[in-house]
């Protein structure tokens, strides 16, 4: 018997009639013929091999092997519109697993907020967050590992695209005893000469690397210790052992420990930071959908920092 050939129209009318025990009725409720009810029961009584119903010229009823059939049927029928509300919040955005890849100050202080507001408004969307350094953004991307990434600019080939979000510039993170934090005018790179400093992961130190170029070669700075994480090195710049240099987004973290930051000037460097995707694999609509809101997010984000940035920390 080939079960593939029945169709969840003649399982519906099947259902329909059972609980009206009347082919006409159950043609009104389903907006079809009293001929159209027929032919389709038939057509499953054919495909079955068994009669659904015994009927008379005044009632229709289940016959034996059409109660035993009903149960099956009705589960048949419940799970085939669970599957169809479940395509139509696919459709819609409403549903889906979203894996998102960022390194640790946007991981675990930045995007929670972000997933915590949009589960208000698409509770069904599973997100997933990932953490990732730096310099694995765009290969975890490009792997499929993650479906979206966020953090500094990286190189990118043709596989991942990214969209800049906003500029953040390289600062200097100190406790608020340091010499730099109480100093009143810019901090230039001469001034960083004899200063103990912390780079955070290679890719900080190479960032660190780069700013040097443009300094006078009298003038450059070497980091006294490189550490794998952020928050190691703002724990030890809290505790007045050393500075560290890192963009200013992670101020949302550097501020639990206290510390106070200060801009860089001459060169001043800015790196932005991007949402990463693939570039020719289809993305899920969940993952549209949260793409599209975690742009916008974080852009009001920055801004909203922005404005309560320290009057002695601002652009002069």
């Amino acid at each position: 018997m080939a079960f593939t050939r029945i169709t969840l129209r003649q399982v519906e009318t099947f259902i329909a009639v059972a609980e009206a025990n009347s082919f006409t009725a159950a043609a009104s409720r389903l907006g079809l013929t009293t001929q159209a009810v027929s032919q389709l029961i038939a057509e499953l009584e054919t495909i079955l091999g068994f009669r659904l119903f015994d009927r008379t010229t005044r009632k229709v009823a289940l016959s034996g092997s059409g109660r035993d059939f009903l149960g099956s049927a009705e589960t048949l029928l419940r799970h085939a519109r669970a599957a169809e509300s479940a395509a139509d919040d696919v459709r819609h955005r409403a549903s889906g697993v979203v894996r998102i890849g960022a390194p640790l100050v946007l991981a675990s202080v930045v995007l929670p907020h972000a997933v915590r507001e949009y589960a208000l408004q698409r509770p069904k969307v599973v997100i997933r967050i990932r953490d990732v350094p730096v310099d694995a953004l765009v290969g975890t991307v490009a792997a499929g590992d993650v479906d979206l990434a966020i953090g500094p600019d990286r190189v990118t080939e043709d596989d991942v695209l990214a969209q800049p979000l906003f500029d953040s510039p390289w600062v200097l993170w100190c406790a608020s005893s340091h010499a730099l934090a109480r100093r009143r005018g810019p901090i230039r790179w001469a001034d960083l000469r004899d200063v103990p400093l912390v780079a955070a992961g290679r890719d900080h130190e190479r960032n660190v690397a780069q700013m040097q170029l443009s300094a006078p070669e009298g003038v450059r700075v070497t980091p006294v210790d490189v550490v794998d994480n952020i928050s190691t090195a703002l724990g030890i710049a809290s505790q007045g052992l050393a500075a560290t240099l890192a963009p200013s987004y992670v101020g949302v973290l550097a501020e639990l420990f206290g510390l106070q930051m200060r801009r860089v000037v001459e060169p001043e460097t800015v790196r932005k930071v991007c949402l990463y995707q693939p570039a020719s694999r289809m993305a899920s609509p969940a993952t549209e959908g949260f793409a599209e809101y975690l742009s916008d997010w974080l852009v009001r984000w920055h801004l909203r920092r922005e404005k309560r940035v320290p009057v002695r920390s601002a652009r002069r």
